[in-house]
């Protein structure tokens, strides 16, 4: 234990998400390290994420505006939602490139040992969406983890009965450049169940 600010530092930044003990007190070493001028414009920087961010009323994603940029884009096809749990993971579709469609973020998972249900997550939002909208498929990108796939089986029993409404989820199985000796059993399992003709 240290004294005084150096430990609340430390307490402080252990709280972030995936930021140990450890790592905590290495990055409190370095602010302290660090030039004053470097500090000052940390602070800049975290006062405008919270004063200036905000998400967007469309899909939930980060913006700086009410609108976020993939939302005001018009290039983008209106008919297809992509669904994902946190903003994190639309940038993670948009590397592939792949997706030219709109997205919805639900802001988490269903977890009911937390205390996430329905009522917690953007659901509501989305059937209003598909309600107002002529959307004709949905795409389930939840997380392949225990809360991802109870989320994923939720929204396909809600939506399976809007007519015309096709609702898909992303493939699962092997990664490029993996060893079939290496993969896990669940994997290789989805992998084999989501086969596809060639």
């Amino acid at each position: 234990m240290y004294e005084g600010v150096v430990q609340d530092l430390i307490d402080e930044l252990g709280r972030l998400p995936g930021v140990g003990p450890k790592s905590a007190q290495r990055i409190a070493f370095h602010l302290l390290a660090t030039d004053p001028a470097d500090i000052g414009r940390l602070q800049d920087v975290l006062g405008k994420v919270k004063e200036g961010v905000q998400f967007c009323e469309v899909c939930g994603n980060v913006s700086e505006q009410q609108k976020c940029r993939i939302c005001r884009d018009e290039r983008r096809d209106l008919t297809v939602i992509c669904v994902v749990e946190e903003p994190k993971d639309v940038l993670a579709v948009e590397r592939t490139r792949e997706f030219k469609g709109r997205y919805h973020v639900l802001g988490g998972a269903l977890d009911p040992l937390s205390g996430i249900g329905p009522e917690q997550l953007r659901m509501r939002e989305l059937l209003k969406r598909i309600g107002e909208a002529d959307i004709s498929e949905i795409i389930i990108a939840t997380d392949p983890n225990t809360e991802g796939e109870a989320t994923a089986t939720y929204l396909v029993r809600m939506l399976r009965d809007f007519p015309g409404l096709s609702v898909t989820r992303l493939a699962s199985g092997l990664p490029m450049g993996g060893d079939l000796e290496f993969a896990d059993e669940l994997t290789l399992g989805r992998a084999l169940s989501g086969r596809r003709v060639l």
